[in-house]
C-alpha cells in the first residue's frame, strides 16, 4: 500500500506541477519576474538564457522537499510525503524539459512535429509568443495544450481590446 500511495503522491504532483506552471508563468514570468523572463520572448544567439534561472527555482523546490522527507536531514521529523512530492516535482521539471526546452524550442534537439498532440503543443506555445512584450498573452501552460483556434480567437479579442500588442496577425 506504501508503494502505491507513493506513486500516487508523485502523479498528483506532477500533474499538481502543471498548475503551479501555470500561475507562475502568467503572474510571476510576466508580472514582477519579466526582467528574468523577458528574454525568452526575445530573439537571442545566447545558449542561456535568464529565464533559466527559473529552472533553478524548480530544482529548489525539489531538493527542500527531498530534505524535508529525508531522515538523515530531519531526523525524526522527517515528512515521508516529502521525498514523493520531491520526486514529483523533478519528473515534471523533465517533462518541462524535454517537451518546452526540447520540442517546442528546439534547444536539445531538431524536430518539428507534424500531427496530434505534441503539433496542438507547439502551436500553443508560439501563439503565447504572438504577443510582444509581458500584456495579454495565451497559453500559459507548459504541458497541457488548448485548442489553437480558440487561442487564437482569445488573441484576437485581446488586440481588439487594446490588452494584446500582436507580433503579426494571429487571425
Amino acid at each position: 500500500m506504501d508503494t502505491v500511495l507513493a506513486i500516487v503522491i508523485v502523479l498528483a504532483t506532477v500533474l499538481a506541477m502543471e498548475g503551479v506552471a501555470w500561475s507562475s508563468h502568467k503572474y510571476i514570468m510576466h508580472g514582477f519576474g519579466w526582467g528574468w523572463h523577458r528574454d525568452h520572448h526575445e530573439r537571442h544567439d545566447r545558449f542561456f538564457e535568464k529565464n533559466d534561472l527559473y529552472a533553478l527555482v524548480g530544482a529548489a523546490m525539489s531538493i527542500s522537499m527531498f530534505a524535508l522527507g529525508s531522515p538523515l536531514i530531519m531526523g525524526a521529523q522527517a515528512w515521508w510525503p516529502g521525498t514523493w512530492i520531491g520526486l514529483g516535482v523533478l519528473f515534471y521539471g523533465v517533462i518541462y524539459t524535454l517537451v518546452h526546452d526540447g520540442l517546442v524550442h528546439q534547444r536539445w534537439f531538431r524536430y518539428v512535429p507534424n500531427r496530434g498532440y505534441a503539433k496542438r503543443l507547439v502551436q500553443a506555445h508560439k501563439l503565447h509568443h504572438a504577443t510582444q512584450g509581458k500584456e495579454g498573452g495565451v497559453s500559459f501552460g507548459f504541458v497541457f495544450a488548448r485548442d489553437p483556434a480558440v487561442l487564437k480567437q482569445e488573441l484576437k479579442a485581446q488586440r481588439e481590446r487594446g490588452i494584446a500588442v500582436l507580433r503579426e496577425a494571429v487571425e
